[in-house]
Parts: structure tokens; sequence; C-alpha cells
């Protein structure tokens, strides 16, 4: 199951290749300990061994040999290959590669795993999980986000709800955990699961899916679960009082963990935030705040009982749970030493709150909000006090579209579409933070989305089936990104940037001054961190939406990176683990634009449309598989992404849109052939939209 391929390991782009052993032996590899709480919470030097670099998830380093004055000298070292894992269009590269003295680890989207040599890009040993589809049941495409590492095994959260752990120096199952079913709903791992203190702890994805959030705590030695926690509560648990009264609703309603929790090892203290309530867009069933949804939650770490919340949405209908990775800091404010914590929501909004208690650490007020009496909403919000990562509200109105209330945050919505801001603000890339500056570093965007409300009746959703309760879709005018400093201390910016396409990767920051991040358009660039100026750029061959990591090995400093692209960016795919540092040779390559821009639809393809035999079937396969995640599985958008197909469409304006690319969405001539753009153009047409 885990056997290493005798394919390439490592291309050099325009060099030589460079090949790995058939089965290195094991002294290759040093394994991790048992980490200490204080070794995880120390900011990591000659090793990046957790998520999010830490257990406070600040992806900060403190190495200074890449700074503001070295780093337009950095360059790639080697780009090592995936073997191909992970190019298939429903798949996304947003791993955060894990190093452990002078090996890299990282997981592609269809959870094949990758130990590869820092000093020679070299496989050194690969675990295909070869996963049943049937088995898989995904709100957004194939994705996974990282893996854990301690006590000499790999840790692996796969697709299929199964657990495994494994031999870090062989890539060889130890132990495998089959920790849900779909029977049991829509439950998946899309998370890197975090290794503390002899304990492995993850949370289930599926949320729209019509699932009951949790968390668990696994044993690392043997895989037996030591506790759980579910973001729903049942009858007779706190919290249950804020879901309807004799109804079965709770058992769907959602409350994911699409993220590595941080921890605080002197309290004790465990922190996650959960995703919205199910179904997404349909309040009326569901009347109540929906607890513990939309909310950071602090639990014992080792016993996993609840200690407190705090609710950033009461009863969500506009799919703005919490996706966004805790982040714990300290700092003075109005001159005492405080212990915080940052949360920012897909609603756009910074809640910074006390850790220890949960209250708020500034300002946040119970605001009145427009109401919606057939949507149960919330008479009020906790909106925060400071200043706005993205816009609240939309200044004019999309041609075609009458605004209500200006679409602000919160704006209720019923059977009609109704436009509103800001549709996914700050979703799962995460942020980072410098504990000198206080400043925490966020990836944003700035889109409007449109809603509609289904009908009233609940009923139990269809296992592997979305359980939304109405409709996602997009106006047709541009996202785009928003990179900004947020100083904690204040709620108030430092600087922000735009972009002209979205923000989709995660960043690090470190003490040599600067942030590093990935962009769409395949490059990895650094910012100076003081105020946002580009300092350095590399042209990598696919989108980078992983987030950096920056470790040292054998005096040198390193930047490694995956550049994969995702489901929502470029039609370009990659299978590429790149590593950098000042001592690299290997040149940018050509950028992605030019790539897209040359391989532009040529005369006459409308007529090969038409003239051309097509399978609809087959079409029916590959709109599943590729476009399904953006526009739907009615073509009327899914989570806000993918423009609703509105009749008449013909077959040659869907190939000639789909080829070329239009606005966010990607060109898929890299990713389709004609002959198959053929078949998903005659499905759209001729059945999906009528």
């Amino acid at each position: 199951m885990n056997a290493p391929r005798s394919a390439v390991a490592a291309t050099l782009l325009g060099m030589a290749s460079v090949h790995a052993a058939a089965q290195p032996p094991a002294a290759n590899i040093t394994a991790a300990p048992a980490f200490t709480a204080r070794e995880l919470a120390a900011a990591p030097r000659t090793d990046w061994p957790t998520n999010g670099g830490d257990l406070a998830n600040h992806r900060y380093s403190p190495l200074t040999e890449i700074n503001r004055e070295t780093v337009t000298g950095l360059k790639a070292v080697w780009r090592a290959s995936l073997r191909g894992s992970g190019l298939d269009r429903r798949d996304s590269g947003q791993a955060q590669v894990l190093e452990h003295d002078g090996t890299l680890y990282t997981i592609t989207g269809n959870d094949d795993v990758f130990a590869i040599s820092v000093a020679t890009g070299e496989v050194l040993w690969e675990y295909t999980a070869q996963l049943d589809a049937a088995q898989v049941a995904v709100c957004c495409g194939w994705v996974s986000r990282g893996v854990g590492i301690g006590d000499g095994r790999v840790y692996v959260a796969q697709l299929d709800n199964r657990l495994v752990a494994l031999d870090q120096k062989s890539g060889k199952v130890v132990w495998s955990v089959q920790s849900q079913t779909l029977k049991d709903g829509g439950y998946s791992f899309t998370a890197a699961p975090l290794y503390y203190d002899g304990l492995v702890i993850i949370g289930h994805a599926g949320g729209d899916m019509g699932m009951r959030g949790c968390l668990k705590a696994f044993d690392a030695r043997t895989g037996k679960l030591r506790w759980i926690f579910y973001t729903v509560p049942a009858p007779g648990e706190p919290g249950h009082d804020s879901w309807p009264a004799g109804s079965d609703v709770w058992k769907y309603g959602g409350g994911s963990i699409w993220q590595t929790p941080a921890v605080d090892p002197q309290l004790g203290l465990l922190f996650v935030s959960t995703d919205n309530p199910a179904p997404d867009l349909n309040g009326s069933v569901r009347a109540g705040d929906n607890l513990f949804t939309d909310s950071v939650v602090a639990l014992d770490v080792h016993t996993g009982k609840y200690r407190w919340h705090f609710q950033e949405v009461h009863h969500d209908i506009w799919d703005y749970g919490a996706p966004n990775p805790v982040v714990l800091f300290d700092v003075m404010i109005d001159g005492r030493p405080r212990k915080g914590l940052a949360q920012l929501s897909k609603d756009g909004y910074a809640y910074l709150l006390d850790r220890q208690t949960g209250k708020p650490l500034l300002g946040i007020e119970e605001q009145p909000v427009m109401q919606s009496r057939s949507q149960a909403t919330a008479p009020t919000q906790p909106i925060p006090q400071g200043d706005d990562i993205v816009p609240h509200l939309i200044d004019a109105a999309p041609d075609g579209i009458e605004l209500v209330n200006q679409g602000r945050t919160f704006t209720p919505f019923e059977e009609v579409p109704v436009a509103y801001k800001p549709l996914a603000g700050v979703n799962w890339p995460p942020s980072s933070y410098d504990a000198d500056s206080h400043l925490l570093f966020v990836c944003a965007n700035d889109s409007v989305g449109l809603l509609t409300r289904g009908g009233e009746k609940f009923e139990p959703p269809p296992i592997g089936e979305h359980y939304t309760g109405g409709v996602f879709g997009r106006t047709d005018l541009p996202r785009r990104g928003i990179l900004a400093a947020l100083d904690v201390t204040s709620n108030r910016l430092a600087w922000r940037r735009q972009w002209g396409d979205g923000c989709s990767g995660g960043s690090v920051n470190t003490a040599g001054g600067l942030l590093f991040i990935g962009r769409s358009d395949g490059r990895l660039v650094a910012y100076d961190k003081r105020d946002g100026r580009l300092v350095w750029s590399f042209q990598t061959d696919a989108p980078v939406a992983a987030p950096p990591t920056v470790f040292e090995y054998r005096g040198t400093e390193y930047v490694a990176v995956m550049a994969a692209g995702t489901l929502y960016s470029s039609g370009k795919r990659g299978d590429g683990l790149w590593l950098f540092s000042l001592r690299g040779t290997l040149a940018p390559q050509p950028p992605l634009t030019a790539e897209a821009a040359a391989a532009g639809v040529g005369a006459g393809t409308e007529d090969s449309v038409l003239a051309a035999p097509v399978n609809a079937v087959r079409g029916k396969k590959i709109y599943t598989a590729n476009c399904e995640p953006c526009h739907g599985s009615n073509g009327q958008g899914n989570h806000g992404q993918g423009v609703p197909f509105k009749p008449p469409l013909t077959a040659a304006s869907v190939v000639t849109v789909a080829t070329a690319g239009r606005k966010d969405m990607p060109s898929f001539r890299s990713a389709l052939t004609l002959a198959e753009l053929r078949d998903v153009a005659a499905y759209i047409s001729e059945q999906l939209i009528k």
C-alpha cells in the first residue's frame, strides 16, 4: 500500500533529474521524539514540527539569514516531484510542509504522503492512500492541509475518515483507525492532525454534507480513542436548548472543524473554531443560536471537557463559519498583561478574546441587525470594534440586482436572491503572527455573494449529498484579494494591500522582517512585514495555495512550499515541492499568465464542437469531478463559487469559456482534452441547463 515507486523523485526544471532508491535504508531518516509541550511551544528553528509551527499557530520563524537585505538573492535549490499525485482537477494542494532533522513531510489532495530529503530532493518513501471515491464525501474538492509528526510516527487524516499512523523512517502503517463512515453522515478529514502529549488530535469536516461536528483525541501509540467533543450538543448537554425542541435537526447540525487547534500548555486548554450550522442557508428549520457552531471553544486538552465558548455569529444563515486557525498571543492592554487569542471569520471580522475566560479582549458589541421572521434570525450579532479587514457593505449595486440593506453583512434573504458582503471574507488560509510587533497577517477576499433560501420542511439529508437548504451564487463582479496586517492590541490595521486576484494561500513571517505567501499566479512572494512592500518574487510552475515553511538545516535557512494549484485557482496543476535558500541556483519559471494566453482558443473551435460526436454520460462524470465543486450539482453555484449558468447555452459557448477561462474561472485547456470539453459542454447545455 505504501511501496515507493521507482519514478523520478525530483525534477530540477531544465536540469538533470534525481532518482530515489527503491527502498532507502531507515538510517536516512531520524525519527522525531515524543515532543514535550515546551518543545512544541517554542518558536521553530531547526524543525517545523506542527502545522502552525508551534502550539500557538504563530507560523513565525526566528531565523534571520534570509532578511530584507538578502532576500533578493533567494533562489530555488530544487523542485521535488510528488510523482503525479494530486493532479486531478478535484484536488487542491494546500498542505503545510513539516520538517524534522533534514526530512520534509507533505501530503497531496488525495492523501498520498511523501518523505523528502532536504539535502537532495529525493523521495525517501511514499505512502499511497488509494482512496475509494465511493467512501469520500466532500463539499469543496479533495484536499489535505498537512500531516502530524511525533514519537517516531507520521499521522495522516484521510478524506475517507481513516486516521493512519506511519512509521516515520519507512512510511509503513503502524496502526489505522476508521473514525467515522459515510453511514454516520457526510464526514471527512481535511485538517492536519496535532501531536501533543501522547495524543493525536483531529477534527472532522463535512458540515455541509449533513453531519454533527466533532473533535477527537486518539492515543498516539495505539490509535485508541481517548476523548471526543461534539460541536453540536445532544439533548441534556449544555447548549442543546439553542436548537429546536422535539426535532432531530441537531443530528445533522454542522459545526465542522477545518483546521488544527491551538494549545496553551500552561492553562491546559485547547482552542478550536467551528464552522457554520446546517442546513447552511435555511434557518427556518433550526430556530435558536445553534451552539456551538460559528464559535471558538476552549476544552481541557487532556479530557476534551468543555471550559468556555464564544459564539461569533448567532444562528448563521450566511455560511459565516470560522475555518481560519485560532492564534494565541500575549500582550499588554491598558497596562495589564493579557493572554489573548485571535480568530478571523468568513464574515470578515477579527474576534480578539481573553483565552482564559472567553470574554472579549477588546470591544465586541451585540448590535441589532435586519430581521427575517421566516429565517428565524437572531435579533443581534456580536460585532467587533476596530478596522474592517474587508468591506461590510456594497457601495454600488451590481448591474441587474436591487440592493437590500446596502448588502450589509448579516442582511437576511428568503426565496429571492439577495446580494451581500463579504462572501467568505477570511477563509481557511492560515494567518501568521509576529509577537514583537503584535501584528497578525491576514489573507482575505473582497467579493459579492448571492444567497437564496429553499423550502422550510426539515428532512434528514441523503448520505453523501450537500445539505445547504438554499442556493449559493455569485455575481460576475471580480474578486480582489486582501493582505492585511492587524494590530491585536487595538484591532486596527497597520497596513493593507489589495490584489487583482483572490488570496488563497496562508502566510509565514520571520525575524528577518519578511512575510512569505503564495499567489494563485504561481508566485511565491515576500513582503516587508512592516509596511507590506513587495521585496521578492519567484515564479513556480503552478499556483501556490499552501503556507510556506521556514527552517534551518546544517546552518542554512530554507523556505519550502508546495506549488500544486487548487480547485478554485488556475487550471494549471502541479505536483511540485519547492525548496529555496540563498545558495539556490534555479531560475524562475515562465509566468502562468503567459502560458494561459498561449493556450487560448484557436480558430474553428466552435465548428469542431458542433461537428464532433459527444458523450453526455461521460460529460456528466466530468462535470461532477471538475465543475460541480464550483457550479453546484444544479449549475446554480456552490458555496459562493461559480457564476450560475443561465439559459440559453450552447455547447460551443461552454467550450469557449471553459477553454479560455473568464474572470475567476480558470482555463481548463491544460486539465481537459477537447473531447472531454465537448462532452461536458453537451451535458451542461443539453441536460443540466435547459
